[in-house]
Order: structure tokens, then C-alpha cells, then sequence
């Protein structure tokens, strides 16, 4: 996936206030069942939430890490919430449009 501009990173942090964490990252860590939910929330809804509960010092290497694995990007993040974003393949299947 492309870089985001800052612009459009805005624009889904705007879009993603009103969400509520899918994914969590607790005890367990970055499993591969965590890995596999998150593709599949990302494939569902193209922007979600993602919050850590443990493993609040090392959110920004599981960040990269999970970017990498999924492909997406991350939209920004507040506190122990990530807002990641993947733009979905085929054009009609796309609910985002950015800017």
C-alpha cells in the first residue's frame, strides 16, 4: 500500500472517531490469531481500531509490524488506539473514498 498523505490521514482519523476498537492486543501479544482477525476486520470494513491493552511500550514496533503483515497503513494513533487503514482491492467493493 502507498503512503498516506496527511491530508487524507486526517480525513480517516475524522472518519474513525465515531468507531470502537475491533481488534484488542492484550496478554497474548501479536498471535496469529490477533493477525488473522485483523486482516479480516480490515478486508470487512477497509478502517478500524485497533487498542492495546498490554504491551503499551512496545505499540509502536507491533504497529510496524502488523503494517507490514496486513499491508496497511496507519491512519494515527491516540493513547493505546491505532487506526489502520487498507483500501480495498476492486473499486466497487471500496466504502472510503479519500480525498
Amino acid at each position: 500500500m502507498r503512503k498516506l498523505k496527511g491530508s487524507e490521514k486526517k480525513y480517516l482519523r475524522g472518519l474513525a472517531h465515531g468507531l470502537s476498537p475491533i481488534v484488542f492486543i492484550g496478554k497474548q501479544g501479536l498471535s496469529d490469531t490477533v493477525i488473522s482477525e485483523i486482516k479480516r476486520a480490515l478486508n470487512d470494513h477497509e478502517l478500524i481500531k485497533i487498542k492495546f491493552i498490554d504491551y503499551k511500550d512496545k505499540k509502536k514496533e507491533i504497529l510496524s509490524e502488523i503494517e507490514e503483515i496486513t499491508e496497511s497503513c496507519c491512519a494515527g494513533n491516540i493513547g493505546n488506539v491505532a487506526i489502520l487503514y487498507l483500501e480495498q482491492d476492486a473499486p466497487e467493493k471500496r466504502k472510503i473514498k479519500l480525498p
